[in-house]
């Protein structure tokens, strides 16, 4: 399946699911706050060395256009793809909705949690949507571009507790991601398609990168600024919150 036709198969995906007023994915829900008052809470990771706070790369300009829209109901924070315990510490403080230190077992089912990262970060938020596996929270969404293993970690098999997740990935380059991501449990997680792109000939501008990034990886750091990749991810975590209190600012891509 080429990359123009499995985008149009995950909008369809969307719009039947919201259409319907049926879950989105086979362990889906709401999207929205959970009965318990818990914020939708959306997580980035940066990659490589990248500061959290690096608004050259796409995942920090992302989730600032998403505070701007939501400043109510939705937290959203981005880190270091090394700080995946300060991640999971902070997504444990917005479950707590009664403050009392512990998460009961309705607070971990009012989870609605969104990952998503580049390189090394989409590394880390596979490592943290399994984090939060073994406490039994749910995430909604999982989202790897151009996802590269950290050492001693897999980033291809997507634990159970995700409802859906995506990757995208190209081949051009020295450094390159993940090619397949699959489902340890296909009936509760849906693999919403691996996506190939291409930069041989089509190029994407990498302003304000440092020179060796653009000498030695740039197919890698493309990816992370081709806005098509960027404008979909937006589409996809967007789906999964609830109406923007203003206008948004972002551009469809379809």
């Amino acid at each position: 399946m080429n990359y123009p036709q499995s985008r149009w198969l995950s909008t369809l995906i969307l719009i039947v699911g919201q259409a319907s007023g049926l879950p989105i994915g086979p362990a889906g829900g709401s999207s929205y706050r959970g009965p318990g008052g818990s914020p939708v809470i959306v997580i980035g990771f940066v990659g490589g060395f990248v500061h959290y706070n690096d608004s050259v790369h796409q995942e920090v300009q992302l989730a600032t256009r998403l505070r701007g829209d939501h400043p109510s109901g939705v937290e959203v924070k981005v880190f270091e793809n090394h700080s995946g315990r300060q991640a999971y510490q902070e997504i444990m403080r917005f479950l707590d909705s009664d403050h009392d230190g512990k998460l009961s077992a309705e607070e971990k089912r009012n989870a609605r949690i969104v990952v998503y990262g580049h390189s090394w970060g989409a590394s880390e938020t596979v490592r943290l949507a399994r984090s939060l596996q073994k406490e039994s929270i749910p995430v909604l969404l999982t989202i790897q571009v151009d996802s590269v293993s950290k050492p001693g970690a897999d980033d291809k098999l997507i634990p159970s507790n995700v409802a859906q997740a995506v990757n995208y990935y190209q081949l051009d380059g020295f450094l390159h991601g993940q090619r397949q991501i699959v489902a340890a449990d296909p009936l509760r997680t849906q693999i919403l398609g691996n996506f190939q792109l291409d930069y041989k000939t089509n190029h994407v501008n990498c302003d304000g990168y440092p020179w060796f990034a653009r000498t030695f990886m740039r197919p890698h750091i493309e990816i992370e600024s081709d806005p098509k990749v960027w404008n979909e991810v937006e589409s996809l975590i967007r789906s999964k919150l609830p109406p923007a209190s203003v206008s948004s600012t972002y551009k469809q891509s379809y």
